[in-house]
């Protein structure tokens, strides 16, 4: 079946096998339309505005095609001796039937009518696009029909037969029906924000294009804001689909992962407002971005009649920090937000007990630190369900390597958030709904991506990613394509963030050809042949963001070095003057600082860099302030959910930066990786830091004799390509990963 056909979520209810007849008929019938990618499909399709009551609900069947518009098909597993009468709009059922009568036809016809409201206010689509609506009978043939005088009635509305099926005979059929909504064949330009608008995408407003002789950055920006993307049907199955158990997706940094969840978890919302539903999340900063991400998907969905809002805490949806109230980490006022941990204490009555009495506990890292206190509520009470579903984010800032620290071989925050699930049906215990993402590369803390064996244990995760559910709803999804970060830039951060060029051999990475395929990349030679020349390259085709054509004024990737940290921060100092006089840059959410080393060398360097800034009359921003230009944000005059500030370029160590982006990166201290060049983790951050930019990236550090820098220069000049000997490296990050 093709990738285009989108069943949403089989749930066993009454009339989903007569859905299931006519959604495999018309992935027959439009197989070839699919395969030309001039058709889409959904079983299901994620529309839940209440305004009309309970009249309007999801379409059973929407079918989106370039040449015969928006069909919608609703579905009715009637049989003929079900059928009592038909008065106007109204079918009269027999005693015994779930309603006296239901109105088919105009609940197809509302239905359609709510799709097109979505793009109204296009001007490329309105009066455009056709549309039909359409009832199916797969249990009723039409001899049965015409026996029982109901002519007049398939005369006048599209109805599908049982008998009438077959792939020609459903295309006719839908060809030859009458059209709700009058349009035309669509051109290629208007397909693609069709598929677009129908996926919930911004599509961007169709202004003239900024002239190409000029050379603002500002310019290029507005041109990035307003290029038009072409759906990825990829996305579109991980964003949409509701499986009835785990789910991971995992892949390249950029590649979208928390906005699908966010979609994931309104969808999920909206469709079971029953449901007790948890997002967790790790990076506080991340906070107001994930909760604004939500609400998009959840207006998208509801027609804007569905909001989350966080002080609500009787809401069946919970966007939880994995911290939250009443932990040892407690650090401001800002975490006086619920959290899955300390929802965990307060609904258990677990209050103080777990002080974090470790011996070692204050040197551990925070993702330890809760990992650790999460063991000790495992190891000293019996857990409660309580919820339904739990979507994880940055699942990889949520494991940790020591042994000392996990739950009997399992990870402690994982296994913890699984005992506060409900089984999916009580048949089957062990079947609960828990989805993660997962960046490939991009851990701060842990070296490796865990298998679910790790995650959860050997019976338990031994199979528990393989194969897929009902629907071809898949269990492990990997995500190779990149859109927030350019190629030059996110190839770059592979290279030198693994070591590829690195003399004494590659320091970390995958291993394997399938694994560079995962990530997107294509590779010409044998792993397992050691001391072979390998040539690992990235297609074009895997890196979306389209930077590298709008801009050809000068590289997007800089890196000087200096004599001393003062020239390195007066010329950090002008430039950034620079971008903000005369590329018009904004200094909020258009540049970036990230400061790298270990935290005391990092929180030095972040001081240095914030008063040679002030001193230059920038004005600079430190997450978790509660205003800009204050060097070191106090306790308990701190929030660490802000990390812009209107009119402020924020300066940032790697671990509030992570999971935010900008359109101009300065990346600042680069000597304290090259200083410890064989650390992994310290690589990794340069790694996180390379991948937050939408554009460009300036890298900066001290004394320019470390072969490091040489080693980076070599990975510059090497652009999408790497050519290299092969040893087996110190770390194997793919070594562990069961994703086939």
């Amino acid at each position: 079946m093709s990738d285009r056909f989108i069943t949403i979520e089989l749930t066993g209810e009454p009339g989903e096998k007569a859905e299931q007849i006519v959604w495999d008929a018309m992935c027959k019938a439009f197989k070839q339309k699919a395969e030309q990618e001039e058709c889409l499909a959904y079983w299901q399709y994620p529309l839940f505005p209440s305004k009309y009551n309970n009249f309007l609900k999801r379409p059973d069947i929407l079918i989106v095609d370039k040449e015969l518009g928006l069909i919608v098909i609703e579905v009715k597993g009637i049989r003929i001796e079900d059928l009592k009468g038909i008065q106007g709009d109204h079918w009269l059922m027999k005693p015994g039937f779930y309603s006296p009568s239901i109105q088919p036809y105009k609940q197809a016809e509302k239905q359609l009518r709510a799709v097109t409201g979505h793009f109204n206010l296009i001007d490329d689509l309105w009066n455009q696009v056709l549309g039909r609506a359409m009832v199916a009978l797969p249990y009723i043939t039409r001899k049965q029909w015409q026996e029982k005088s109901f002519t007049q009635i398939a005369d006048q509305v599209p109805i599908i037969f049982g008998d009438e099926l077959a792939p020609k005979d459903l295309l006719k059929i839908i060809r030859n029906s009458s059209l709700v909504i009058p349009g035309n064949r669509l051109n290629k330009t208007q397909w693609i924000k069709l598929e677009l608008v129908i996926s919930g995408k911004a599509v961007p407003d169709d202004e003239p294009p900024v002239s190409p002789e000029s050379s603002l950055k500002q310019n290029c920006i507005e041109k990035l804001n307003k290029y038009l993307y072409e759906i990825d049907i990829k996305q579109e199955h991980i964003g949409k689909t509701i499986p009835p158990g785990v789910q991971r997706f995992s892949g390249i940094a950029g590649s979208g992962k928390t906005v699908l969840l966010c979609q994931k978890v309104a969808n999920m919302h909206l469709k079971h407002p029953d449901w007790d539903i948890a997002l967790i999340f790790f990076t506080r900063s991340l906070y107001n971005l994930i909760i604004k991400e939500v609400n998009f998907w959840l207006h998208q969905f509801s027609d804007g009649e569905v909001q989350y809002d966080p002080t609500n805490s009787n809401s069946k949806l919970k966007i939880l920090h994995a911290w939250g109230v009443n932990n040892v980490d407690n650090d401001d006022q800002g975490s006086r937000q619920p959290g899955f941990y300390s929802l965990i204490e307060e609904t258990h009555n677990i209050g103080t007990v777990l002080d974090g009495s470790h011996p070692t506990f204050p040197k551990l890292s925070p993702p330890e630190k809760l990992a650790y206190l999460c063991k000790q509520i495992l190891l000293n009470h019996k857990i409660q369900p309580m919820f339904d579903a739990i979507l994880i984010d940055e699942g990889m800032d949520l494991v940790v390597d020591s042994d000392e620290i996990k739950f009997e071989g399992k990870q402690p925050i994982f296994w913890l958030a699984w005992q506060t699930l409900r089984p999916v049906t009580p048949e089957k215990q062990e079947q609960r709904r828990l989805i993660w993402t997962y960046d490939m590369a991009q851990s701060l803390d842990a070296l490796k991506v865990p298998t679910a064996k790790e995650l959860f244990g050997q019976e338990l995760g031994t199979s528990m990613l393989k194969g897929q559910y009902p629907g071809g709803i898949k269990k492990s999804e990997v995500m190779p394509r990149c859109y927030r970060t350019p190629g030059p830039i996110l190839t770059m951060a592979h290279g030198i963030g693994m070591g590829l060029l690195r003399k004494e051999g590659m320091l970390t990475g995958l291993t394997t050809k399938k694994e560079w395929q995962d990530i997107g990349y294509e590779v010409t030679g044998d792993f397992r042949k050691i001391g072979q020349v390998l040539v690992v390259s990235r297609p074009s085709e895997n890196s979306c963001n389209p930077i590298p054509s709008l801009w050809t004024e000068s590289p997007l990737i800089k890196f000087e070095t200096y004599k001393n940290r003062e020239e390195e921060l007066k010329v950090l100092a002008n430039q950034i003057k620079a971008n903000l006089k005369y590329d018009l840059l904004k200094p909020s959410h258009d540049i970036l600082i990230v400061i790298l080393g270990d935290n005391r060398d990092a929180q030095s360097l972040e001081q240095k860099v914030a008063k040679a800034l002030i001193s230059n009359n920038v004005d600079i921003f430190i997450p978790s302030a509660l205003e800009p230009n204050i060097l070191n944000p106090i306790f308990p005059n701190t929030n660490a959910n802000n990390f812009w500030y209107e009119g402020a370029v924020t300066v940032s160590r790697i671990h509030r930066a992570k999971g935010n982006e900008a359109n101009m990166v300065y990346i600042v201290g680069l000597d304290n990786i090259a200083n410890n060049e064989s650390d992994i983790k310290l690589r990794n951050q340069l790694f996180v830091a390379l991948t937050r930019s939408r554009a460009w990236v300036n890298l900066s550090g001290v004394d320019g004799n470390h072969p490091f820098y040489e080693e980076l220069r070599k990975v510059m000049e090497s652009g999408n390509s790497f050519q290299f000997e092969y040893y087996p490296p110190k770390v194997d990050v793919g070594e562990t990963i069961d994703i086939r």
